[in-house]
């Protein structure tokens, strides 16, 4: 290991103190680093006059690795652009939950360990996403959290159908639908009551927000499906399709979601001996 990226959230790492040290540890270790910010931040952020910071599009095709400190958006937001290149991601969580983190801002001392080659890395699963109408594609996008099909802010009913591989799966009047990977399992898809499934399952998890039948459920398809998300009985209403908590585009009435495993992986980088259960249980810990 001889360049790794950081990207620090300026809005989660004051003053950046906790990637400041990480760069002190990296650089004990023999390892190059170079700041990128993950995100454009407000004109009226300031950046310290003290530290470099450079393009992450340029400073990428030469990367070894990427370690993002933040909370479990930062990775999310990273995850695309690194996975595209094949470059693992590790997470330093300074957020609240972050599941997908590997380190703590209290363990930086164990980044010393990439010098060594002393890692392993997990394999992670994403979503591909695109939206029809007709023949043409309206939007397309890959993502490893979920998808989430939502009525928007009005406070309606919005009516989807889904299918896998074009048969029946379920029709839901309610909020929306939500269709995650494994790693998503424990995010928006925990809140709207699904299962949590470990990410070796390799699995995409179709659960309903809020709906509003008796008999609505979760279903786990199998990572060969082709899942189809379509508004019925909503004529002159407006659905809303996200990936991985990013910007809305609205979905009318005859435009047909369709989302299937994508041919890319997400690699997270492992430091630590603890099992998915592990992470689980520390993180749902009641105080």
């Amino acid at each position: 290991m001889k360049t790794v990226i950081l990207t620090p959230n300026p809005y989660r790492d004051k003053n950046f103190q906790t990637v400041r040290s990480a760069v002190q540890v990296l650089k004990n270790a023999g390892i190059q680093s170079k700041l990128c910010l993950p995100f454009e931040v407000d004109r009226s952020y300031e950046l310290p006059k003290d530290l470099r910071f450079f393009r992450l599009d340029r400073e990428l095709p030469n990367a070894e690795m990427v370690i993002c400190f933040g909370g479990d958006g930062t990775i999310l937001h990273m995850a695309k652009a690194a996975t595209r290149r094949g470059i693992p991601i590790l997470g330093v969580n300074i957020g609240t939950m972050g599941f997908m983190a590997e380190l703590e801002s209290t363990e930086l001392d164990k980044l010393a360990n990439l010098a060594k080659g002393d890692y392993t890395l997990d394999s992670r699963m994403m979503l591909d996403v695109t939206v029809q109408r007709d023949r043409d594609i309206l939007f397309h996008d890959v993502c490893l959290n979920d998808v989430v099909i939502t009525k928007g802010t009005v406070a309606r009913i919005v009516h989807l159908q889904v299918k896998c591989d074009g048969a029946l799966a379920l029709e839901s009047g309610g909020d929306g639908i939500i269709v995650s990977t494994p790693t998503g399992s424990t995010a928006y898809n925990f809140s709207a009551g699904g299962p949590i499934v470990e990410p070796e399952a390799k699995n995409m998890i179709i659960t309903p927000i809020c709906p509003h039948e008796m008999d609505s459920r979760c279903i786990i398809a199998s990572d060969k499906r082709t899942i189809t998300v379509e508004m019925v009985r909503n004529a002159r209403r407006n659905a809303y399709l996200s990936v991985d908590g990013g910007k809305a585009f609205r979905l009318n009435m005859g435009d047909v979601a369709v989302i299937k495993r994508a041919q890319m992986e997400t690699k997270l980088v492992r430091l630590k001996e603890r099992s998915f259960y592990d992470v689980v249980s520390a993180k749902f810990k009641k105080p």
